[in-house]
């Protein structure tokens, strides 16, 4: 399937069609497609009673403020939308080390507003454990975040290893002449 830049996919009639012959009960009445008209038809033609679908239309907003709109818009329960992300994170230190290095991070993810993501990383990870699926233990630069493995994100202790959160959290600099 394809998806345009915000995300939103883009369908056509073909890809339809495969979808509803593999799951005929398939929830479709929200969907838009790139042409809607060989689906309209079809329905004429064999005269059911189903609701037409719209043609896709790319949005006209800049992505920029598409992303800016949607970035506190997450598909969470209420509970975590008012969760105190930063007073849970503390509450599970176990001492002025681990306090320390959280607040670290924190300032860090408050000064790049990614507070929102780590409420819902903190979700995603209930979610998982309370349906007993298995994720990885961890890898790449994200091991570095204390903040993650607290949240349970991953099993690596960046404290007992010594790595710093800017291996995780980099600054995209200019280039040197």
């Amino acid at each position: 399937m394809k998806y345009d830049e915000y995300g939103q996919p883009v369908i056509d009639a073909a890809t339809l069609f495969d979808w509803l012959y593999r799951d005929p009960c398939l929830k479709i009445d929200n969907l838009s497609l790139v042409d809607p008209d060989q689906y309209n038809n079809s329905l004429d033609l064999l005269h059911l009673k189903l609701p037409k679908l719209s043609t896709y239309l790319p949005s006209d907003v800049p992505i920029e403020e598409f992303d800016r709109k949607n970035q506190d818009n997450w598909f969470i329960p209420d509970s975590y939308k008012t969760f105190d992300i930063a007073g849970w994170l503390v509450k599970q230190c176990n001492s002025d080390t681990e306090i320390d290095r959280v607040l670290e991070e924190l300032v860090e993810f408050d000064r790049r507003n990614l507070l929102p993501l780590l409420i819902y990383l903190k979700y995603f990870v209930d979610t998982m454990r309370e349906n007993n699926i298995v994720w990885g233990v961890g890898r790449g630069s994200s091991v570095a975040s204390y903040v993650l493995y607290k949240i349970g994100v991953h099993r690596i202790d960046s404290l007992k290893y010594d790595l710093k959160i800017t291996e995780f959290l980099k600054e995209e600099h200019e280039e040197k002449l």
